[in-house]
């Protein structure tokens, strides 16, 4: 049930913000996509993001939902020290809560973090050279891509000051013998940043699969790339392939709409 305003006058949705709900139903589209796309991992992995106006609390998935099942009403507010916000009876994956608050405490512009355990992604995460700046996609990120090796099961909150350290003002982190890591401004950008860098890795399988020499372009041609790349993923729009910011995301979430709208209660 809506309440329209409260008795502040600030407009409210099911007893929250109207902005807190607007992101719940965005970061749950987000989960029902990277189900879509089978990018999920059983119960495991994580997105989250950023709570207006309460700048040390995010939104997760809640612990044991598979990925279908995850919808605005029932992601978890969490703190950054991993104290659950609300519904006592709720619970989170400590090791999700471990690399995802290490991020939102550390970069006060990230507002959404998407981490995934793709075939690709984690087959990339166990290679020397990483991501090869070989395919369009790939090259949309050259020298954008942060590393962290691996430190064993992410529950050790002293992991969360390497994990920052390493990740840096960038926003593709790959978590070595792991998986990947994306940023975003809002959950469209972290999605589509997600989406491009689950296909450079695909592509590299392939390319790589056929034994052949790999052609990676001249320096200016990577640099040029990644510079306009970062137009079309821009947060504001207009100054990158369309008007709207991240039109991807808003098709995707008609789709959503269309196969199953419950990730919206």
């Amino acid at each position: 049930m809506q309440n329209p305003r409260s008795q502040s006058g600030v407009q409210e949705v099911n007893g929250m913000s109207a902005k807190e709900w607007e992101l719940r139903v965005q970061l749950a589209a987000a989960y029902r996509m990277i189900d879509h796309f089978g990018w999920s991992e059983l119960i495991w992995t994580h997105t989250t993001v950023r709570v207006p106006g309460e700048e040390d609390h995010f939104l997760i998935n809640p612990y044991g939902y598979r990925f279908d099942e995850v919808k605005a009403s029932n992601l978890v507010k969490v703190d950054h020290k991993g104290n659950i916000i609300g519904d006592q009876s709720q619970e989170i994956n400590p090791a999700g809560f471990v690399i995802h608050s290490a991020i939102h405490m550390d970069r006060p512009d990230v507002q959404c973090v998407m981490h995934t355990h793709t075939l690709a992604g984690m087959a990339v995460a166990a290679l020397r050279e990483g991501l090869l700046p070989i395919g369009m996609y790939s090259l949309g990120y050259f020298e954008w891509v942060a590393y962290h090796d691996f430190e064993g099961p992410s529950l050790n909150l002293e992991e969360r000051r390497r994990l920052a350290e390493n990740l840096g003002t960038k926003n593709i982190l790959i978590l070595r013998s792991h998986g990947l890591l994306t940023c975003g401004a809002t959950v469209a950008q972290a999605f589509v940043r997600m989406f491009r860098l689950e296909r450079a890795c695909q592509v590299q399988l392939a390319a790589q699969s056929t034994g052949r020499q790999l052609v990676i372009p001249p320096r200016e041609v990577c640099e040029l790339s990644a510079k306009l790349s970062d137009d079309f993923l821009s947060t504001t729009g207009g100054d990158g392939y369309s008007r709207n910011p991240n039109p991807e995301f808003d098709a995707l979430m008609r789709l959503m709409d269309r196969k199953d709208p419950s990730y919206r209660d």
